[in-house]
């Protein structure tokens, strides 16, 4: 950026400022809308959202005069504004908003928001609004034709049902949206498909399906040398082996995912614990009591020093 176009930027912004006490009504919410989306450019995101909400509290003492799209403009600006600030809660709400009235505009964006909607309900570990969000994504992306849309809707939809132990309909979503990526030659998303079902299938006690699905997922995240995700899918091929009682196999195959998280940084400490809980339980069952009571000694140290930090 030249000097000239920074200064430009800067008399664009001091003229909305300006014009604030001029105008009335929707005009001036639309001018507090249109400076908070240059100071949100800027990174200003508390400065950004104020002026936002001061949009929406116009629009909203206006009432049924005020014009939907500045409404749900003003309230998907809160939106960003909050997942920026990290108030997921907040910001999912305020878009929740926003997704509503544009859908009952017809308007173009909404399916766009919708879906930002569906991940931020994600994060925020509402599962069932996850659901429904992205069932209606879905559907809208396969009468658009969009089937990569629909199939990351799906991956969604069955991801929010793992969350909430709901494997067998996890089962069915991660399997159509691997149809439909299969179908446009993704192959990466396939075998995300392939380690999300393994996972599934372990919960619901099926090790020799599992055991294939998380087979398929290692060897296309190898092949593409996708290290983090063959990690991650090797982990669902130890824990079938183990369900399958083959303990030493699992405890090997544990052992290695473990050799790669501990040389993450940050490193994941919640599933570096994870894995070692589980090979602990297996040398239990291997009468390997000594080793188990060793690693359970120093995870409840890992564990409590993870606590502290919460606490802090």
């Amino acid at each position: 950026m030249s000097e000239d176009d920074g200064m430009e930027e800067l008399v664009t912004e001091e003229m909305l400022w300006d014009r604030i006490p001029e105008v009335e009504g929707a005009e001036r919410a639309s001018t507090y809308y249109e400076l908070s989306a240059r100071i949100y450019a800027r990174g200003q995101y508390d400065e950004a959202l104020a002026l936002a909400e001061t949009a929406c509290d116009i629009y909203d003492q206006l009432g049924g005069a005020a014009p939907s799209e500045g409404v749900a403009q003003a309230y998907s600006a809160i939106g960003y504004n909050l997942n920026q600030l990290e108030r997921m809660d907040e910001a999912a709400t305020a878009m929740s908003k926003a997704v509503k009235i544009l859908r009952e505009n017809k308007s173009p964006i909404a399916l766009e928001l919708a879906c930002t909607l569906g991940e931020w309900w994600y994060t925020s570990k509402k599962y069932d609004e996850v659901i429904s969000t992205m069932n209606e994504c879905a559907q809208e992306h396969l009468v658009d034709g969009n089937e990569i849309g629909a199939a990351n809707d799906l991956h969604l939809i069955g991801c929010a049902q793992r969350e909430l132990k709901k494997y067998d309909e996890a089962v069915e979503s991660f399997f159509e949206a691997r149809r439909l990526f299969k179908k446009n030659k993704e192959v990466i998303h396939v075998a995300r498909c392939d380690q999300k079902i393994a996972s599934c299938l372990i919960e619901l006690g099926d090790g020799e399906k599992a055991l294939e699905r998380a087979r398929k997922a290692v060897d296309v995240f190898e092949t593409a040398h996708d290290h983090r995700r063959e990690t991650f899918a090797l982990f669902e091929y130890g824990k079938a082996q183990i369900l399958l009682e083959q303990y030493e196999e699992g405890l090997n195959t544990l052992d290695q995912v473990l050799m790669v998280a501990t040389e993450d940084e940050p490193k994941d400490f919640e599933f570096l614990v994870d894995i070692e809980t589980r090979m602990a339980k297996v040398m239990r069952l291997q009468n390997r009591e000594a080793e188990a009571v060793e690693i359970e000694r120093r995870l409840k140290s890992v564990t409590e020093a993870m606590e502290e930090e919460k606490e802090d």
